[in-house]
């Protein structure tokens, strides 16, 4: 796919873009003398500088300062490709840090407009250690509980990729921009060029969405709202309320162990989905887990109630657990907790994907993973159970004493057809054996296990 010219705008209409009428506030760090052709001396440095201001109108390969994006203020950093690719140096270090240190100082998130060829030849290793400055800056801020959002345009890669850009809390990317670490000059020739770009990066799970630039403001916009930052005068954000129970063909809770399994695998029974839609005004999906893995059958993100008020969420939709989604649903649990927004989980597993690709993919450790996420969330976390609660697999995303079911669901320390098998029971006890596990939902409140049945 070929880049959206308007991923190649300069950083003054990157910004405009995003604030529109809104306005800019540029800052600027405290100056610094380079000697003569920089820390390096390389020949010609100097004049290589006074010709890309002279060509863009910037003192340097970034801009930033404070400006508003839907109706929420920000510090917006942007780079300018046409001041030598928009390369990172000392002075540009300066800015980065001095922008992330604006966003801490005023408690502000921080939006960063990335178009970047990487760290510039002409400082050398001065030049590449201005990475370590930036992922402490992120790392203040993040410590802050301040959120970061990065806008990839064409190109981002290098070490402005792998800093400003996928070190983002939320990573955004414009249609057919060239995004990956390795640049067009140095990647194998043979490379495949849709794994360098923002629609192959989103494949891989490396990047939240590519947005279209018409729809950029409203977006980020959007974001904004979801992630905070918390004013100091507002209270903590109570749990995200329950959903309402969906419609659904039988009435009443089930008679029988049996009868609970088949209503939880009923095709006609509502999903993830449905509950979602019912939940949010706005959704605003996370993507991926930033480890290259992707899967279809967990929702994460977070979004918008009537209300306004901002809940993160993580919806199993029916389907075996694969890694990918524990980690995705990792990430969104710490990234709501880091934040300060409540967490909703919605499960509805058979259990976590079984296969040899899962085992080599690290099934076990993803699993823990979210187990660890959730015990040490200090936001509450509300759990809804609305089809099969499938051992382990269901339970590393059930909140500890705030779970509840639907008259549709089940819970389970394993589904009754492996339970016979494992026990030498004949398929026809199958039935009776999923009476014994008790797994239906007035079974599980009776057992402590969840707090009500939603109906």
């Amino acid at each position: 796919m070929l880049a959206d010219p308007s991923s190649r705008m300069t950083a003054r209409e990157a910004i405009a873009l995003l604030t529109g009428g809104a306005g800019f506030t540029e800052h600027r760090p405290p100056p610094r003398t380079l000697p003569p052709d920089g820390p390096l001396g390389w020949a010609g440095y100097d004049a290589a500088r006074e010709r890309a201001s002279a060509r863009t109108g910037e003192e340097e390969s970034v801009v930033y300062g404070t400006g508003v994006v839907g109706d929420r203020a920000c510090v917006l950093l942007s780079f300018e490709f046409g001041f030598l690719g928009g390369s990172l140096g000392q002075l540009t270090g300066d800015r980065l840090e001095a922008a992330y240190e604006l966003a801490l100082s005023r408690r502000l998130p921080l939006l960063a407009l990335v178009a970047t060829g990487g760290s510039r030849m002409q400082e050398g290793m001065v030049a590449l250690t201005q990475l370590q400055r930036v992922a402490a800056a992120s790392t203040r801020l993040r410590a802050a509980g301040l959120p970061q959002i990065a806008v990839v345009r064409d190109p981002t890669t290098g070490g402005g990729w792998a800093t400003v850009g996928a070190g983002a809390d939320v990573v955004l990317a414009l249609p057919g921009a060239q995004v990956g670490f390795a640049g067009s000059r140095v990647r194998p020739p043979d490379a495949d060029p849709y794994a360098y770009g923002a629609e192959g990066q989103f494949a891989a799970g490396q990047v939240d969405a590519v947005v279209p630039a018409g729809e950029l403001r409203g977006t980020v916009g959007r974001w904004l709202r979801a992630l905070g930052p918390r004013e100091a005068h507002e209270a903590p954000r109570s749990a995200a309320p329950l959903p309402r129970a969906q419609p659904s063909s039988p009435s009443g809770l089930p008679a029988s162990g049996r009868e609970a399994v088949e209503r939880a695998r009923a095709a006609q029974r509502p999903r993830a989905e449905a509950y979602l839609a019912d939940y949010f005004t706005v959704r605003l999906p996370l993507h991926g887990d930033r480890c290259g893995g992707t899967d279809p059958g967990l929702l994460t993100g977070f979004g918008l109630r009537a209300d306004g008020q901002p809940v993160a969420y993580v919806a199993q939709c029916g389907t075996p657990t694969r890694p990918a989604g524990y980690r995705a649903a990792a990430r969104t649990i710490r990234l709501a907790d880091r934040l300060g927004v409540p967490v909703l989980t919605l499960v509805d597993t058979p259990g976590a994907a079984n296969d040899a690709e899962a085992e080599r993919a690290g099934a076990g450790a993803a699993i823990a993973d979210t187990f660890a996420a959730i015990a040490a969330a200090r936001v509450p976390v509300t759990t809804l159970v609305i089809g099969e609660g499938g051992s382990g697999g269901a339970l590393a995303l059930a909140a500890p004493g705030n779970t509840h079911v639907t008259a549709d669901s089940y819970f389970s320390v394993i589904a009754p057809e492996p339970a016979a098998a494992i026990l030498k029971r004949a398929p026809s006890e199958t039935g009776a054996t999923a009476d014994q596990l008790r797994l239906r939902p007035q079974d599980l409140v009776e057992l402590g296990i969840a707090r009500s049945i939603v109906t």
